[in-house]
Parts: structure tokens; sequence; C-alpha cells
């Protein structure tokens, strides 16, 4: 058996949205005594899953932290997000893990919204298990969701249990299960430990088959074990156990248990299995480079009534108020009060050991994915978050939230790594981005809640832009006499288009003093005026303009003058030059499953996509890659209707490609909108 374990073990809850990892942390806490009753998701009495959002939403909006002993052994948990459009909050958590659950639906041809969890535990080198959660609800076979799940997975998944089915249900309902390493039935009592029982007779041919199964694969990494099942030897039992605990902790083999919990079943077992076969803190932080004497924040909270506090996993040795470490930058940063966290519950702490979870106060020159250390800090974990590709601009309800917006969305921003704002001063809009429409009406949410601002919310302007299709010469003119000096300016000028993206060039071939120099630049100016809403109503691109003549008066010109005479020539040559409009367009890259690549063609198709190409998903099998161009004003929305047609697993990236030209009904419309009155 394994030796004792060494400080706190982290196990990370990963997964689907709706597949129940918040409803496993409750059990957890139950079945290890951490809790006198199991709280409820659906009741809003979870420990996590707390906050107004998520109890409102029904599923987590943010990481959960929750801790617990099992037979003396302490563990924290991490309850990461399973919808795509909160997962980053729990990114940087689930690099500090030891272990992770993946916990999936029963259900065969659900199988698939597991892989991305899957392939980033394995990009991450984090040693995990599965387990299938809802297990009295299952109607498919076990058998058939291994078969479904293992070409997600580089390592082989183990199965450790036969399910056992009642025969009064029609054989559908599981009611207990076989632990094949043990040799073992147990039959579920809710709420309770399950009941040992013996092992149906009709049953023992499969359980002997599926655990000479389980060995065979443990013995690919054992050349005993192998030689035993070569000699027809039954192998003891202790060799059996230290091969799985080896399998697990070394990633060679993902163990797949199961039960249900909401009911208990099988949470005690999958304790049991934890505290054998979770690794000890040492080696997460050898996989991170992570020496004694550390802590890695992994991530910032505005949330509760301590203020801002960091969220840190400890490496190495103790940590206490009062001492004093760096952050990457070499500042000394002096531990403030530090925090165990139970949901949205803080307890004060004496110091921290190895291992440990915990909240720190004023470390406020440390942001998450940063490392405190008494030496050189470790390299800061590499983990995927989603794009950020939904923008809404939002505007304060009161004008006086102005200042008070700012500073709440730099706390929001600093809390949520996938949250971007920023203020296009051409467009006049603060824009808030985010992964999607549920990410962004939380957030708003949680602005209004936290800090009283008010804001209201619509789809960004798109940044259209104009040019010309031929060139003319213009003449500006500009005299004002009103007693006293006047003003005089007169300029002419040849504007002409330039190729796509080569923006505004300016010359002059000014002969005999016919425009002084020192107004040469005041007429620029003025054509930059005229260019910064063109006869369409948008900023004017792509032109090259050249001051080739002029006069002026010796009182009543000036700068002023030349540059409004500049301005006049400008705004008429635009009108002449044949105007058209402009909109910008992003180049896409799309991962979607293949069984969904067809779909999410034909929804490229319909907004106006251009297919570029289309390719397997490097490292991912049965996925594709799809890059296409497609216009900006098409994209609101797109992230939705990806999800909806892939269950939810569909994600693109977006980036400016180039400005192209808009004409016919679409550009009349656009163009009829901006003209508009306000």
């Amino acid at each position: 058996m394994p030796e004792k374990s060494v400080g706190t073990r982290t196990v990370a809850l990963v997964g689907p949205g709706g597949a129940g990892k918040t409803s496993l942390a409750e059990a957890l806490l139950f079945a290890s005594g951490g809790m006198d009753r199991q709280g409820s998701v659906d009741n809003g009495s979870s420990v996590g899953d707390a906050s107004p959002e998520a109890r409102s939403r029904g599923g987590s909006t943010e990481l959960n932290l929750m801790h617990f002993e099992f037979l003396g052994d302490r563990f924290a948990v991490l309850d990461c997000p399973g919808s795509v459009g909160f997962s980053a909050d729990g990114a940087l958590a689930l690099a500090a893990a030891d272990i992770a659950l993946v916990v999936v639906d029963p259900e065969p041809d659900r199988a698939i919204l597991a892989e991305p969890a899957l392939r980033q535990l394995e990009a991450l080198g984090i040693p995990h298990a599965i387990f299938v959660n809802k297990i009295d609800q299952a109607r498919g076979s076990i058998h058939d969701l291994l078969e479904a799940l293992q070409p997600m997975s580089a390592s082989p998944l183990i199965a450790r249990q036969l399910p056992i089915r009642a025969k009064d249900s029609g054989g559908e309902k599981v009611t207990g299960f076989v632990d094949l390493a043990l040799e073992r039935a147990f039959h579920y009592r809710p709420g309770k430990s399950s009941e040992r029982t013996e092992i149906p007779a009709d049953l023992a041919e499969r359980e002997a088959a599926d655990r000479f199964h389980m060995l065979e694969q443990l013995a690919d990494h054992d050349d005993k074990l192998l030689e035993q099942l070569l000699m027809d030897e039954t192998p003891d039992l202790p060799t059996v156990l230290a091969d799985l605990v080896r399998e697990t902790r070394e990633n060679l083999g993902v163990p797949v248990l199961f039960g249900s919990a909401l009911n208990g079943f099988g949470v005690r077992r999958l304790l049991k299995a934890l505290r054998h076969e979770a690794p000890d803190p040492a080696a997460a932080a050898e996989r991170l480079g992570a020496e004694n004497g550390c802590a890695f924040v992994f991530k910032i909270s505005h949330g509760g009534a301590m203020g801002r506090l960091a969220l840190a996993r400890v490496f190495g040795g103790t940590l206490s108020e009062g001492d004093e470490l760096r952050n990457p930058s070499g500042d000394p940063i002096r531990i403030g009060t530090l925090f165990a966290v139970q949901g949205e519950k803080t307890t004060k702490l004496g110091k921290a050991d190895t291992g440990d979870v915990v909240a720190i106060a004023k470390a406020e020159e440390v942001g998450a994915g940063e490392w405190l250390s008494a030496g050189k800090s470790p390299p800061s974990p590499d983990v995927e978050r989603p794009a950020s590709n939904y923008v809404l601009a939002i505007t304060t309800r009161d004008r006086k939230d102005d200042v008070r917006l700012s500073t709440a969305l730099h706390k929001l921003v600093e809390e949520d790594s996938s949250l971007h704002w920023d203020q296009d001063e051409a467009l006049h809009e603060t824009r808030l981005r985010g992964v999607s429409d549920e990410h962004l009406r939380t957030t708003i949410a949680r602005l209004k809640r936290r800090y009283g601002v008010a804001v209201d919310s619509k789809e960004p302007t798109i940044g259209y832009k104009e040019s010309i299709r031929k060139g003319v010469t213009q003449r500006g003119r500009h005299k004002k006499q009103s007693g006293g000096h006047g003003q005089f300016g007169d300029v002419i000028i040849e504007v002409k288009p330039l190729g796509r993206g080569e923006g505004f060039q300016f010359d002059e071939r000014i002969h005999g003093g016919s425009v002084p120099r020192q107004y040469i630049p005041a007429v620029e100016q003025g054509v930059r005026d005229a260019m910064q809403k063109g006869p369409l109503g948008f900023p004017v691109v792509d032109v090259a303009v050249t001051l080739i003549d002029g006069s002026y008066h010796s009182v009543d010109s000036s700068e002023l003058a030349f540059r409004t005479a500049g301005r006049i020539a400008m705004s008429e040559a635009l009108e002449a030059a044949s105007p058209h409009l402009l909109e910008p367009v992003h180049r896409i890259t799309v991962t979607a499953p293949g069984t969904a690549t067809s779909r999410v063609t034909s929804a490229i198709s319909s907004r106006r996509g251009q297919m570029l190409g289309m390719g397997p998903r490097e490292g991912w099998s049965r996925w594709d890659r799809i890059e296409a161009l497609m216009p900006e004003s098409e994209l609101q929305g797109l992230d939705a209707e990806l999800r909806s047609l892939s269950q939810g697993l569909a994600t693109y990236e977006a980036e400016f490609d180039h400005l192209a030209e808009l004409n016919g009904k679409l550009a009349d419309e656009v163009v009829q909108r901006e003209l508009e009155p306000a």
C-alpha cells in the first residue's frame, strides 16, 4: 500500500456543464464528515455555487473552493465551471491540482462532451480519473460509454467497477457494483456506505473477464504481472493495488469509477480511491517547477467581505502571516492574513502547510498566474483559455457612475482572465469583451450587485469605413469679411484612391509660394478633418491627397483659414469621387467535432462567410479545423449558433483581416441607418 500522504492533496473537478460536478463536491464533503447534511444545488443549499449569479443560472459561474478530511488525510477541492463561458476561471487552478476527476454523464451519446477536459488534462500532464455520475439514471451500457470515451484519451481507460443491475427493473437500473480489484460486490444505500454483498451468479463470468482485462492493462507496465498472467497465476492483491496506484499517478492509465452524487452512491469508494491514488503535492510541485517555500496564485478575488484576496496553493514548507516572499518582478511581498475557503465562507488560519489552498490578504503586488517565492519564480503554467469573442457596448444609466464603472471593471477583469474592456475612442464606446453572451450577462449582473453600477448594453458599432473609386481635382475657398481682419484661404487639391490598406498619404507640389509654407500643415489638418466623416457618414481611408495650388492674402490669411479651405476642398472632392462603403472582414478559425462540421460550414456560408480551408484538428481525433473569412457584422451571435450546432463544443477565434467593399442593398441599409437622425 502507498505511504501516508504528506500535505494536503488537491482534487480538481472538471467536465461538461450539467454533469454534476458541484453536486459531487457536496457529496464528498458530506461523505467525509465535512458537513452534517448534503447541500443541494437545486434548492440553493449547496456550499458551492453560492453566488446569486450561480444560483440564478443553476450552474457554476466561478471556481468553487472547498476542503475536507477523510481518514486523517486532508483534501482541497477545486470545482471548476464546466460551461465554456466560465471555464477560464478554473484554468490556472487546475494546473496546480494533484489529480482531476472528469465528471461525465452515463449516456454514450454525450461522451464527446468530456473531450475538451480530457485533452486539457493531458496537455497539462495532470493525473486524472473519470467518475461516471448519475449511474442510477443510466440506460446505456458502461462498456459502450468507455468505447466512446477511449478515442479521446491517450492513456487507456481502466474500468475499475462492474455495474450490478436490478432484475426487477428489467435489468436497467444500476443498484450496486463489483469492485474488480477487490473482487467484492456492494449494494448502494442512499446517503450511506454501500453494503457488501455476494457477487451475483449471473455476473461471475462477466466479472472474471472484466477483471482479467483490467489486469492485462496493468501488465502493459509491469513485467512481473505480465509473466504471472502468462503462467495463469493469480496475482496477489497488494500487487494489483500498487499497480493501480502507479498507473494513476504516472498517467499510464485513467481509472473509471461510477456512482450518483445526489444519492451518495459510490462516493465513499471514490474517497478511498483518492486517498490511495492521488499523488502527493510534491509531484505537482515538480511538474510546475516549484521550489520549497513558494505559493502559486491561481486567482484574484474581490467578491467577499475581506476585499482583495489572492487565492493560492502552497508548495513546500509552511506559510504564515508576516512572511516575506517576492513576486516575479522581485518586489517584496509581505504575506497578510491567511484564510481557508469553504464556498463563500472564509476562516482565519494561523499558518498554511504544504499543499494547502488558501486565500492571502494584502498581496497587492501579485496577480493570477504568478508565484510568490523566496528565490527565483518558476514559470507560469501554460494553460489554454477560451477565446473572448463576444462584445457588448455598455453605458452607465447614471452618468455619475462613469468613474465607478472604470474602477469596478478593473476589479472584474483582474478576477476573470477571459474578461476584457477598452475604450474605443473612434466610436466613443466602452466595450466589454467576454467568451459568450451568458458570460457577459453574468458579468453585468455582478457589476450591479457588487459595485452598484447599472449599465445598459447593446451590440457594438461596426467599424465601417469608406473610400473612393476615382480621382478628382477640387478647389476649396474660404473667404469671410466681418470688419477688421477677414479670413482668406484658397487651395486646390488632387485626390486619388489608394490600394486597400494603404491608409492616407499627403503631399504638396506648390510652386512660386502660392500657398505659404507655414500654412501647408493647416491644409493637411483640414483634409484630415473632412476624412473623419465622409459623405456616407463613415471615416475615409485609402486616399492620397496632393496640394497643387492655391492663393493667399497678405493680411487676411491664417492657419485657421487654410485649415477651413482644406476641409471644404476635401469634403467636396469626396462627394465627387464615387464614394463607396467598406466593411471590416475577420479571419476566423473554428474547431468543431467532425459530427458537426457540415452544420458549421453551412452556418458560415449563411453569414456571408468565405471558406478558406478545412482539415483535421491537430492532436484531436475526429475533430476538424475550419478557416474562413467573415464580415464583422456577421460575428455577433456566431458563438451561440456554433454551440447550438455542436452540443456546446465548437469554438472559434477571430482577428481582423482586411476591409472589403460592400455594395447593393446591404450597403444602402448601413448608410441609411447611419444618416438617420439619432
